[in-house]
């Protein structure tokens, strides 16, 4: 095969010189809020004992089926975005992605431009095996809302990326006009031997339509059990030759190969002066769905035009909060929202055809089937934020977990591809409807998501075997694992839903549910103030280490301690703190909680972001600093929440302190910099942490505003020393949705000194408000 001889040149420097660090952003503009945002942030750890994000910096539409995006890994595990800043190298690009997940999936379709020899395999990273994998720096890469771009140095490629909701699009720009290769890898995947899941690639095609069209599909298991992609490339110039690699075995120029480890290559050697553009549709229906979506979505080659579009997409999205601050506080704020804003990812075609969870094609009226649900994560404030300016999502959001209610019975619990893979435990999705059912949020049937709710928490499944729960009115580790955590999760999920049915006219219901809610006092030991684990005869199970850490099974707690689950009952605080011994001793132990540095025993790799034993790193621990509101020592709530702001979230590449996890890492930060936060993400309270912005206009989806200005705002300006509601002195250290959604202002008056009389009254102390 020819060689391609690269040599540096004046153009070649010239056409480096384009290049774009990832602090930069795109040109300034009245209300522009794309500039502030900086998709490498959550990319890279600082070292190799910390977490980032696991965040990926390609191109994307909000709430979108395509992310594509650059993988430095051949198969990606950690971080499981399937890029890494601390890399050196790239693979290629491919068209799907996890934004900030735990477990790794996706990566369809690699594309890879190359030149030299044509290579089959990617090589290594240290460069001793050749491949077509390329080096690259990072100041010749660049990111900002829709777009990407990056230099290939071993081959003087840039590489431009863009994207609509259901399409991709490239941009290869060559130094030369030497011949040069694209690979389509098809076997692109997950990691293959990892312990905890199994990927295989059941079936792959892909087909030669014409000379300047591929088509092509392939069925895939993984943390999904199984997915079908299908895809559609048209090219902006045609390839002069193609070549096949299936399993062991190269086809040149056949029209069409089927395997499970396929790969493609197109051979480009002419016009190499021009810049090559292909423009993917996806989808995950059928080759006629990614056919209608690519024509639907992306109707030339004008490459600069889609980003343009899709950042103007982005930019409207963003509008939604308006925010004043440094320009450090900006860049994290909109970033976060933007990272809220990928995904849930809408898996339906432009027709609104969808696969359901029984495998028959059907149509969604409103065009979207919304899949990605990281729930045990989301529910905590990520949801609680899209009530406020996502009705319209938050609307489909339900009505499609309510589809997967359909088919399996239940509600997910963690869904991707619109398929269940059950990581996690309890039903989250409840308290995201219960929620929106009491905000009043409009396009629901609210009759059959009761009717779904209790049949989420009646139905036995994956890790719910309410049939053991009723018997022994708590989980007997020798029974069921997870037993601690599954038992308080599950106990707040039942409190949501006895609301509901109260408020349905569902009396027996109600009684229930609410009982059973209170399971969780089944396993407080008060001898030693913790909750622990019991087994089926009601023995405590020995020996009890409230630093040790548990993973996703074998031990009584979820990616975390006793210590961390010590504080996991938002629906009933109150009685939690009776509990404990009342307020004194309730206080005395959370400032134990967050001052204890004992090192903790067998920390999994979901543990970050510590403050004695606070783990911001991962979701269990995000309320706790609240809780002070509750025991009337509000100040402490403003100091860790200032604390958290302001040292666990950067705006660098390791902004995250742990697993971004599709938005919740992001929505704690979005709540907290306005200062307030949902400590029960279903009773509509917001209770007050510390604002460190200077001003925060949300522009509710109703056409309201709600405004919180931040007097004396940064620094060592922590406490809250007054604050005013619409005009008048207001002492709660709390607010109700209902107080934000009606529009107003919110005014903070800070110190560097506690005002211990603020909000420290019982009658001012967080309560439900769900009869509103």
């Amino acid at each position: 095969m020819r060689k391609i001889h690269l040599f540096l040149s004046i153009g070649i420097l010239l056409f480096i010189g384009q290049s774009f660090s990832f602090a930069s952003f795109p040109p300034t503009s009245t209300k522009k809020y794309t500039r502030y945002v900086n998709p490498f942030i959550g990319t890279g750890s600082v070292d190799s004992l910390s977490l980032s994000g696991s965040n990926f910096p390609g191109a994307c539409a909000p709430f979108g089926l395509v992310q594509l995006s650059p993988d430095t890994r051949e198969y990606p595990d950690d971080p499981c975005s399937g890029y890494d800043y601390n890399d050196k190298t790239i693979v290629g690009f491919s068209h799907t992605h996890l934004s900030g997940t735990g477990c790794p999936d996706l990566y369809d379709f690699l594309f890879m431009p190359y030149g030299g020899d044509i290579q089959w395999q990617c090589g290594s990273d240290d460069g001793k095996t050749k491949g077509f994998r390329s080096a690259f720096r990072h100041e010749t890469e660049k990111a900002y809302p829709g777009y990407y771009s990056v230099v290939l140095d071993d081959y003087h490629i840039k590489a431009e990326l863009t994207a609509t909701e259901h399409c991709g699009m490239h941009r290869y720009t060559f130094a030369n006009t030497s011949p040069v290769h694209l690979m389509i890898d098809l076997d692109h995947s997950l990691v293959r031997n990892s312990p905890y899941r199994h990927c295989k690639i059941i079936e792959a095609q892909a087909r030669v339509v014409d000379s300047k069209t591929i088509e092509g599909y392939r069925i895939i298991s993984g943390w999904a059990p199984l997915r079908k992609v299908y895809f559609r490339a048209e090219f902006s110039r045609p390839f002069d030759s193609h070549a096949f690699k299936a399993g062991r075995n190269i086809f040149e120029n056949i029209p069409v190969a089927n395997s499970s480890n396929l790969k493609l290559v197109l051979n480009f050697d002419k016009d190499n002066s021009q810049p090559l553009l292909v423009k993917v549709g996806l989808s995950s229906v059928s080759a006629e769905g990614a056919r209608e979506n690519l024509k639907a979505e992306i109707k030339d080659f004008n490459f600069d035009g889609i980003v343009e579009q899709t950042n103007e997409t982005w930019n409207k999205e963003l509008s939604c909060v308006d925010v004043e601050g440094t320009p450090k506080q900006r860049r994290i704020f909109y970033t976060g929202l933007y990272h809220l804003f990928i995904q849930p990812n809408n898996i339906a075609d432009v027709s609104g055809d969808y696969l359901a969870t029984d495998n028959t094609i059907r149509h969604a009226p409103d065009g979207t089937h919304y899949s990605t649900f990281s729930l045990w994560d989301t529910y905590r404030a990520a949801h609680p934020f899209y009530t406020l300016v996502q009705q319209k999502r938050t609307a489909a959001f339900i009505n499609s977990m309510l589809r997967q209610y359909e088919t399996y019975g239940y509600l997910p619990i963690w869904q991707l591809w619109g398929q269940e893979n059950y990581c996690m435990i309890g039903n989250h999705a409840i308290p995201v409807i219960v929620d929106a059912f009491f905000k009043g949020i409009p396009g629901v049937d609210y009759q059959k998501a009761y009717e779904a709710v209790k049949a989420s928490s009646t139905t036995s499944h994956r890790n719910s075997p309410f049939n053991i729960l009723d018997r022994y009115g708590y989980f007997p580790e020798d029974l069921q694992t997870q037993s601690v955590s599954l038992t308080l999760e599950i106990a707040y999920d039942d409190w949501c839903v006895a609301q509901m049915a109260k408020k349905l006219g569902h009396q027996d219901d109600y009684e229930f549910f609410l009982n059973r809610s209170n399971d969780y006092k089944n396993l407080f030991d008060k001898s030693i103030g913790f909750f622990r684990a019991k087994d089926s005869n009601g023995n405590w199970i020995e020996p009890f280490n409230p630093l040790k850490y548990g993973g996703n099974g074998g031990f009584p707690f979820t990616e975390g301690n006793a210590w961390q689950y010590l504080w996991y009952v938002p629906q009933d605080v109150y009685s939690f703190i009776d509990m404990m011994g009342g307020d004194k001793k309730f206080v005395d132990k959370l400032d134990t909680f967050f001052t204890l540095n004992a090192k903790p025993g067998d920390v999994n790799g979901n543990a970050s972001g510590f403050i004695g034993q606070y783990a911001h790193g991962n979701e269990p621990s995000h309320h706790i600093v609240y809780l002070y509101d509750f025991a009337g020592e509000p100040w402490k709530a403003q100091f860790y929440s200032a604390k958290i702001q302001n040292e666990l979230y950067t705006d660098q590449q390791s902004g995250y302190s742990g697993n971004e996890d599709c938005g919740q890492m992001s929505a704690w930060y979005l709540f907290g910099s306005m200062g307030f936060y949902p400590v029960n993400p279903a009773n509509s309270v917001f209770c007050f942490g510390s604002p460190q912005l200077t001003k925060a206009t949300i522009n509710l989806a109703n056409g309201k505003q709600f405004t919180v200005t931040t007097k004396n705002a940064g620094g060592k300006n922590i406490y809250i020393q007054s604050v005013r509601l619409n005009g008048r002195p207001y002492t709660h250290s709390y607010i109700t949705y209902q107080d934000i959604i009606s529009g107003g202002q919110l005014e903070f008056v800070m110190g560097k000194r506690p005002n211990k009389e603020f909000g420290t009254a019982p009658k001012d102390r967080p309560v439900s408000v769900l009869s509103y």
